[in-house]
């Protein structure tokens, strides 16, 4: 019997320094994927800009505006109800005197359904976002769209089991994690493409659920305190299927828009069956709740 179908997509593209010509560049994909027959659309991590965080400098702090009456939100609100389209999108968050990396989730009706803040902000050469994001306080989430339940986080979210497995507890039928990764300042040789894929892999797989991932691609040199930094994307936004294995990826280098296909009743069942929810243990995972694996 015929199940309750959705199409999703992820796309990706290489950003400019102008906030317009990314957002049209969003838009116009955006438009390709409803063309190819997509109902929820995932847009890479901070798409209006260059990745910033490669440099620890006050004046990007401007970047950041506030969530309520965000240009880019209102204006993919109009989009995503003219298409009719569920549509995450990332932005730079002002609140007050505190920063997220934030996503707002855009109902296929133009609704705004809230707000996701990235929870583990990570810290090192090239991806220096602890200068300017504040830990998320919204907890892990999952949105009820027209077309499925979806739980969304943000790159450096995507690396950690618990964030993918805490929103399929809550419901979430498909996983989104927009993204901006790449290669590593200090280490040339230092490539972790195929590991970035394997753990989403494992997190569709793990949870029996289909994941989009969307990354940018393209060279991004920023002006340090030490000199200029160079990022160098690595796209390769893939869809994974319930098992884990991909059915849409991009390259390295293109601009690319990845549609794929799934019967959410049909995985539903797979799901329920398969058995990694009946038989949980989380009266044995209180160690999860400590940082050295000591008792809690």
């Amino acid at each position: 019997m015929e199940g309750r179908r959705v199409v999703v997509s992820a796309l990706q593209f290489a950003c400019t320094v102008d906030a317009s010509t990314n957002v049209n560049t969003a838009e116009r994909l955006v438009r390709a994927a409803h063309g190819k027959g997509a109902n929820i659309i995932l847009i890479q991590e901070l798409f209006e800009g260059y990745y910033f965080c490669q440099a620890q400098r006050e004046d990007f702090f401007q970047q950041a505006k506030p969530y309520k009456g965000h240009p880019t939100i209102l204006r993919m609100q109009k989009l995503a109800k003219e298409l009719g389209v569920v549509i995450p999108v990332s932005f730079f968050e002002e609140a007050n005197n505190a920063h997220y990396n934030s996503i707002a989730i855009i109902d296929a009706d133009g609704t705004d359904l809230g707000l996701y803040r990235k929870s583990h902000i990570p810290d090192g050469p090239g991806y220096q976002e602890k200068f300017y994001f504040n830990p998320g306080d919204t907890g892990f989430k999952v949105f009820e769209t027209k077309f499925a339940k979806i739980g969304v986080a943000i790159c450096w979210d995507q690396w950690f089991p618990e964030a993918a497995r805490a929103m399929v507890l809550q419901g979430a039928e498909i996983l989104f994690y927009p993204t901006a990764i790449g290669s590593e300042p200090q280490d040339t040789g230092l490539d972790s493409r195929d590991h970035w894929k394997r753990v989403m892999q494992g997190h569709a797989g793990a949870n029996v659920v289909p994941l989009v991932a969307s990354n940018r691609v393209g060279k991004e040199i920023i002006e340090t305190e030490h000199g200029n930094s160079e990022i160098t994307f690595y796209g390769n936004s893939f869809i994974a299927g319930s098992t884990g294995e991909i059915v849409a990826s991009a390259d390295d280098k293109k601009e690319a828009v990845l549609v794929a296909e799934f019967d959410l009743d049909k995985i539903k069942i797979k799901r329920h069956s398969w058995g990694v929810f009946r038989d949980r243990r989380p009266d044995l995972y209180k160690v999860l709740l400590t940082l050295d694996g000591s008792s809690p």
